[in-house]
């Protein structure tokens, strides 16, 4: 018996990096899987993975800061599997500068991506989880949710919104045994990451750099918070809620 067997997610942000792995990871433990994104095609090899190791999935266009279009993909996958007991909100963006150096378009389209799309998200799942007694939702947020540094404050703003409203929904549904929680990786070995840290010799010193501040020494893997993604859907995490979970390497630690 795998460890969720029987359970349908959804993962936005679902293409590619993080939000691939999770959907590949949830559907090896027996989960039905949807995934939805702006890129169809890349959706569609997810789908196709999943169903080379036997597991059945969904792949469904989807802007997360559209409440319509966020509707449809809700409505979408509990046509397809008959429920749905999961919500995994990945997706996000990410900007690089301080208040002076974002524009106010690119602040807004920072916020409506990091924190209106799992609002909606999440508003749109909870009748589909209190018709099945339940379910988790889990979101994609960051250590800068946490704590900030130089040149990201538009993006911990964000996260740090992402962080709060994770705490909130789990004491508003806690009762309707809906649970909420917050994984917060660090630095993740996916292609944006891989193109800042390239082969070339500032790539590889900006590397080393920051390596040197993460106690365990090696930037963090898409299947790793794939694995803490298992985890927080499953009843092994039932008694888990409103929690920020830093999987970062050690680096919030100190």
């Amino acid at each position: 018996m795998t460890r969720l067997s029987g359970k349908v997610a959804l993962v936005t942000g679902g293409g590619t990096g993080i939000g691939r792995a999770i959907a590949l990871a949830l559907a090896r433990e027996g989960a039905s899987v949807a995934v939805a994104g702006r890129r169809l095609e890349k959706l569609r090899e997810v789908i196709s993975e999943v169903q080379k190791q036997g597991g059945a999935g969904l792949a469904m266009e989807c802007d997360v800061t559209r409440a319509r279009e966020v509707e449809r993909a809700v409505k979408g996958t509990v046509e397809r599997f008959g429920r749905l007991n999961v919500l995994v909100n990945n997706a996000g963006t990410l900007h690089v500068s301080t208040v002076e150096g974002i524009s106010e378009e690119e602040w807004d389209r920072v916020m409506t991506v990091n924190v209106k799309g799992p609002f909606l998200m999440s508003r749109a799942v909870l009748p589909e989880f209190r018709k099945c007694g339940g379910g988790a939702i889990l979101n994609i947020g960051s250590v800068l949710g946490l704590f900030a540094v130089k040149d990201r404050a538009a993006y911990s703003a964000s996260k740090g919104a992402v962080t709060m409203l994770t705490k909130s929904m789990a004491l508003d549904h806690a009762h309707e045994k809906i649970r909420v929680n917050c994984i917060c990786p660090s630095v993740v070995e996916t292609d944006l990451v891989k193109g800042v840290f390239n082969e070339t010799e500032r790539g590889q010193e900006m590397l080393k750099a920051r390596l040197a501040t993460i106690p365990l020494g090696r930037l963090g893997r898409p299947e790793d918070v794939a694995e803490m993604a298992v985890f927080l859907a499953s009843e092994e995490s039932s008694w888990l809620t409103g929690a920020a979970i830093a999987l970062d390497g050690g680096v919030t630690a100190s």
